[in-house]
């Protein structure tokens, strides 16, 4: 009876309707907190680096007490290694990083056609994450708009797939030694992609 009332009624909200709502809200809430996660943790690294309380404040959009308070608790936590920053280093962390960084390049830059739009604005909801199942479906929407746009593309967007493909395809040998989470090395790995994409247009 409840059922055939749903049906009727043109205003009631559907047990389905409802599920998808909330589902779609805690995807957001989720993103939100795993990227204050990530931002905590750049914080170490920053520290790490030797950047004042001041500018990490400015930069992270924090209060000074709030940013003092997890500075004191990195310093006296064991410092981390010191971070290179350079593309080529090939831990999976880092070359999803470097996808995901080419990724969004073609995006912004073909983004009515780019057939990889829609799992880039995914990633940045929080609704895929690298799983290597989602990895595998990015690298093929970007082979996609690689061909789809190849005439309009900088030859710096191949060259950066073709060297990120290679090193998935083919895992380095070489013990890992992380010197970050793998969020932290994802998103820095994305961050100095877009860098040098750009530079090189």
């Amino acid at each position: 009876m409840a059922d055939e009332e749903d049906v009727q009624n043109p205003t009631a909200l559907t047990e389905e309707q409802a599920g998808q709502m909330l589902a779609e809200m805690n995807e957001v809430i989720r993103a939100g907190e795993e990227m204050r996660l990530l931002r905590a943790e750049m914080i170490k690294v920053l520290v790490g680096l030797g950047w004042t309380q001041e500018k990490i404040a400015r930069l992270t959009d924090m209060s000074q007490p709030a940013v003092s308070k997890q500075v004191a608790k990195y310093r006296s936590a064991d410092p981390l290694p010191p971070m290179r920053l350079s593309l080529d280093q090939y831990d999976t962390p880092w070359l999803e990083g470097r996808l995901w960084g080419l990724a969004e390049e073609i995006s912004e830059n073909f983004h009515d056609t780019a057939r990889c739009t829609r799992h880039v604005n995914a990633i940045a909801r929080g609704r895929k994450r690298f799983t290597p199942r989602h990895v595998d479906e990015l690298r093929r929407l970007l082979e996609e708009d690689l061909l789809l746009h190849r005439a309009d593309m900088p030859g710096s967007y191949r060259d950066a797939y073709d060297e990120i493909s290679r090193a998935l395809d083919v895992p380095s040998q070489a013990p890992a030694t992380p010197t970050a989470p793998a969020s932290v090395r994802r998103a820095l790995a994305h961050r100095l992609q877009r860098d040098r994409l750009k530079a090189a247009e």
